[in-house]
């Protein structure tokens, strides 16, 4: 055995945490937290010879023994001997070589093999029989093995960017599609975590003004049963079969024949090479579930570990809230050690500048439901690696309570559905209503109004009644403002189709959701050559594209752009695309003219953003005070400059609304904003708020009918009006007349 060189008559240290612990020389523990099994065995792949050493310790239900010779590249697995009965929840089959839990590689991508099942599958991976039979099928020839690896790496003086909550503009792209097309890359760098890192793609995302790189999930990821019986792949990799290990799949051909170390130091250049860049790289993290998903899944890791103790279960039933089959148990004191361990080492050791976590309001639940006080979530809040990295949570989940957008603690931001969903209304589904029906009393402008002004009625829920300030323990930052992201439409199809298009997911376009609140303009899809007016429908789509990427960029909060939106990239209508590992899903880099005016059109956006410290307040808005403005303040006006009244905000059939955000007092070349939307279907002259309102000269600074960014007319705007187009957003900067007379504070 592995330990026998060890002297039995010293007394063991006992580990104090799962995972191996060696030196140099690969001498050291060994332990796997399983409290259920009987005994567990390490078992080293020694060229084609599989070496089984029993680990003799346990503690605290931790199994544990020395080891000797684990040095980089050594591969390695576990087998489990304990009690099966899938009726009461226990998986224990020593068949099955087992992933370690805390592995930092693993040995090679695989699809899902029946020898992976823990019971007996047939040929399309459904179980044999009423009851699960015990798999007599040794899958050790076909396993993937964990892998050690060393921690050392070149950082070359690694500088984490540190961008401020409220200059952060994140955007979500996947390594794979982002990459897999782009024509300046090396062909062997295309769709890979080397081609993410390449001058080429950190040039263009340095030039479109993003800050922050929110990558879906790059964990080591397994396929499910049902995307392997259809010949697809979980594309997004949102199926984790190990929290430290990155995805080989993602890596260079070369790293890959290399091993594991390879691909590790590969993801490690990438975010060397991001950080140099200026950007913050974001993980998309998945501790809700895992890669086994339900009763009917394989055995990877920790179902054969102990089932029971890392899933929730009722009676040996999988308690489900994540959509998968089965849950990870946040009451578990291990799944907890597992989760923040695997984040502390991609802070500590891969240098990534924060986390998105997915469905995490199932990291909140206990058996009373969700709790914002939860202990997994203190936890996270307070351990000394993680408060200073980006915590951003998913707010929902599909069990009972699911939906908690604003209950997350300080310091977590959170994925903001109110503003998607209302955003998408004012700009697409309710002008569709109007169109259709001739009612022009749907809609409105209020909830529009309170998405823009940061969404305080969410993200306050949880603070006190008494705060001495008056100010809330959260910030508009905490909203992370998206229209779009990987799950469901682009931009370009909100508004090109009105109905998803699923059908190559293979399940009869019943998945994903209907409710896209999208607008197709007059015609579901794309349009076909020759089609009459065909012009004037897509130009209108662009417009509305240009007018809701407005909306999201100069609203209160911290906005998430979807990759590709900028180039108006499309999945021909798939609004779940996360099996379709080919051109519906990866990025378009063809060279348009209408691409690149959009591009340039974000730019400025961001660029606005930038200059404009108002349009990044770090405390939730108040009520503009004309004598005394300053950038913390707000105003709504009509198209007649005349401030939103009671009536107005509870009027169905305004569609038009002017917000007002004031400059910084004192500081030179400060401009007050006015951000004109309008959801008319026709043309408006608009007039600029009159005294005791902000006066001055007054220019354009955006405006969203205009295909072209570079086309904004200098010149000065005249006798104070302003003309919107239909579905327009514009942005009109006034520079403070200095030598008007102040008016007096209002008492």
């Amino acid at each position: 055995m592995l330990a026998d060189r060890f002297d039995r008559a010293t007394p063991p240290v006992a580990p104090t945490a799962p995972g191996l612990a060696v030196d140099s020389r690969g001498r050291g523990t060994f332990a796997v937290a399983a409290p259920r099994a009987e005994v567990v065995d390490l078992c080293v792949l020694r060229g084609t010879t599989e070496h089984r050493q029993r680990l003799r310790h346990t503690n605290g239900g931790l199994h544990w023994d020395h080891v000797d010779g684990m040095v980089p590249g050594t591969k390695y697995g576990l087998r489990v001997h304990g009690p099966w009965n899938p009726e009461e929840g226990m998986y224990a089959n020593p068949r099955k070589l087992l992933q370690d839990p805390w592995a930092r590689g693993v040995s090679h991508s695989s699809s899902l093999l029946s020898s992976f099942f823990p019971f007996e599958v047939d040929s399309m991976l459904d179980r044999v029989g009423d009851t699960a039979r015990r798999s007599e099928v040794d899958n050790g020839a076909d396993a993937i093995w964990s892998v050690v690896v060393s921690d050392a790496f070149d950082w070359q003086d690694d500088l984490r960017p540190m961008v401020d909550w409220d200059s952060t503009v994140l955007y979500e792209l996947h390594v794979k599609g982002f990459t897999q097309l782009h024509p300046d890359l090396p062909p062997e760098q295309r769709g890979t975590y080397a081609g993410l890192g390449h001058p080429a793609v950190t040039n263009y995302l340095r030039e479109l003004g993003v800050t922050s790189i929110e990558l879906l999930p790059i964990h080591a990821a397994m396929d499910e049963p049902h995307l392997t019986r259809l010949g697809l792949t979980n594309y997004w990799g949102y199926s984790t079969s190990s929290f430290f290990a990155p995805e080989p799949s993602l890596a260079t051909a070369a790293a890959q024949h290399a091993g594991a170390q390879a691909v590790l130091d590969e993801v490690k250049t990438m975010v060397r090479r991001l950080h140099a860049a200026g950007f913050e790289v974001i993980l998309d993290v998945v501790y809700n579930h895992t890669a086994e998903g339900g009763a009917g899944g394989p055995s990877l890791s920790l179902r054969g570990l102990d089932n029971l103790e890392y899933y929730w279960m009722d009676h040996g039933t999988f308690q489900d809230v994540t959509g998968t089959g089965g849950t990870l148990d946040p009451r578990s004191v291990h799944v907890t050690d597992l989760i923040l361990a695997s984040l502390r080492y991609w802070v500590q050791e891969v240098h990534v500048d924060g986390f998105r976590f997915d469905l995490a309001a199932t990291l909140g639940r206990d058996d009373r439901g969700f709790r914002h006080d939860h202990p997994l979530l203190r936890a996270l809040a307070t351990d000394p690696v993680l408060r200073g990295v980006k915590l951003i949570a998913e707010p929902w989940d599909v069990g009972t309570g699911g939906w908690q957008t604003g209950s997350f603690p300080v310091p977590f931001a959170e994925w903001n559905d109110a503003f998607r969903d209302d955003v998408r209304a004012f700009w697409l589904s309710d002008r569709a209503a109007r169109e259709r029906t001739g009612n022009q009393a749907i809609g409105g402008v209020r909830d529009l109004a309170t998405r823009l002004a940061g969404s305080s009625d969410l993200l306050t829920r949880q603070d006190p009644v008494d705060l001495p300030t008056g100010r809330s323990l959260r910030a508009p930052w905490a909203s992370v403002n998206y229209v779009t992201a990987h799950d469901g439409f682009t931009l370009r199809d909100l508004t090109a189709y009105e109905t998803k298009h699923n059908e190559a997911n293979g399940e009869d376009n019943r998945d994903g959701t209907s409710n896209n609140r999208s607008y197709h303009h007059g015609h579901e899809g794309e349009l076909p050559a020759g089609t009459p007016g065909a012009a004037a429908l897509e130009a209108a789509r662009r417009r509305t594209a240009r007018s809701v990427l407005a909306t999201l960029l100069l609203a209160s909060g911290t906005p998430m752009l979807n990759a590709g939106d900028e180039r108006g990239r499309t999945q021909q209508g798939n609004n779940n695309a996360y099996c379709q590992d080919n051109e519906i899903s990866w990025m378009d880099w063809r060279r348009s003219a209408h691409a690149a005016h959009l591009r340039e059109t974000v730019s400025r956006l961001l660029q606005l953003r930038g200059e404009h410290p108002q349009l990044r307040s770090p405390h939730f808005l108040r009520p503009a005070d004309p004598p005394a403005l300053d950038a913390g303040q707000i105003a709504w006006f009509d198209a007649d400059g005349l401030p939103m009244d009671h009536q107005d905000w509870m009027n169905p059939s305004q569609h038009l609304l002017a917000m007002l955000r004031p400059a910084i007092p004192g500081r030179e070349g400060s401009n007050h904003l006015l951000v004109i939307l309008s959801a008319e279907a026709e043309e408006r002259t608009v007039r600029l708020p009159e005294a005791p309102w902000p006066q001055g000269t007054a220019r354009l600074l955006l405006d969203t009918a205009l295909e072209n960014p570079e086309e904004l007319p200098t010149s000065p705007v005249v006798d104070r009006t302003v003309t919107v187009a239909p579905g327009s957003v514009v942005v009109v900067g006034i520079t403070p007349d200095v030598t008007a007379e102040v008016p007096k504070r209002l008492s």
